[in-house]
């Protein structure tokens, strides 16, 4: 029996859930945009939110989804939470946070829900507020909804590499090219073009009031080693400024020195660390 404070939110406690997602903006990007579209009435959206604390406060979240997001979660929360759901079936397609949290709850939710298909444990978390010094690329734009044909097949290389399988294995690619159309649409979604070729792509994947995070970095193999990744994240970073946020912020993982470089040359700076878990 479940012998912990920790409940299921719903929009009456609204103001408190955003209360503690103020508190990492970093961390709580992911669950701070779906509460700001859907409210926290879960049938709402594609997940619900748990929180712990004492009586009717609010101390830490966990968004539990087709990713489990944990915020602000102290120890004992985590253990919580990995009691919760320890109890029921995976959903999640992975575990993404504050890398103290996150691996807390896969070493206690591990035994349950069997193993990963790939955990990293740290994944630097970089934020940049103000201008990069470095010269933007003047090539790298928003991508037009007629040039979405052109980009997907770069969105999916990108994934492909960078999460080790394809997003075309299980509906044959359709629910990944909407999440793309979206970005495009949404003029979220940034590429330098060779012809119809993109050679350099990026989305910002979230977007709040305080930040919106970067994903997707690619460079078309061919054109790595040349010099374009820096330029063409200035651009990025300066447009995503001056238009959507704030602060633009992103994870990386830590053995890729050669992202980490060009971030660096960008203005982003240390914000902590993330992990993440993969099944």
């Amino acid at each position: 029996m479940l012998t912990v404070p920790i409940r299921q939110l719903g929009e009456s406690e609204r103001a408190q859930v955003e209360r503690v997602l103020d508190r990492d903006p970093y961390a709580g990007a992911q669950i701070a945009e779906r509460v700001a579209a859907h409210g926290l009435n879960w049938w709402r959206s594609d997940g619900r939110i748990f929180g712990y604390g004492p009586g009717r406060r609010v101390e830490s979240l966990i968004w539990s989804g087709a990713h489990l997001v944990p915020v602000c979660s102290t120890p004992a929360a985590t253990a919580a939470f990995a009691e919760l759901l320890g109890s029921e079936p995976r959903i999640c397609s992975s575990i993404i946070g504050r890398s103290d949290a996150v691996l807390d709850l896969w070493d206690r939710l591990g035994g349950h829900w069997g193993r990963a298909r790939d955990v990293r444990p740290h994944q630097p978390l970089l934020v940049a507020d103000r201008d990069p010094v470095i010269a933007p690329d003047p090539e790298v734009r928003l991508v037009r909804p007629s040039e979405v044909d052109a980009l997907f097949p770069a969105a999916v290389a990108m994934y492909t590499e960078e999460v080790g399988v394809s997003p075309l294995l299980d509906d044959g690619g359709r629910g990944y090219r909407r999440r793309i159309v979206e970005l495009v649409k949404g003029k979220r979604a940034y590429a330098r073009f060779v012809g119809d070729r993109v050679i350099f792509k990026a989305e910002l994947a979230i977007a709040t009031n305080r930040t919106t995070q970067v994903q997707g970095v690619w460079v078309d193999p061919e054109f790595r080693g040349r010099g374009l990744a820096a330029p063409a994240m200035a651009s990025v970073t300066r447009d995503a400024l001056r238009r959507v946020a704030p602060t633009v912020s992103l994870y990386v993982n830590d053995y890729n020195a050669a992202a980490r470089r060009v971030y660096a040359r960008c203005g982003f700076v240390s914000a902590g660390s993330f992990a993440t878990v993969l099944f």
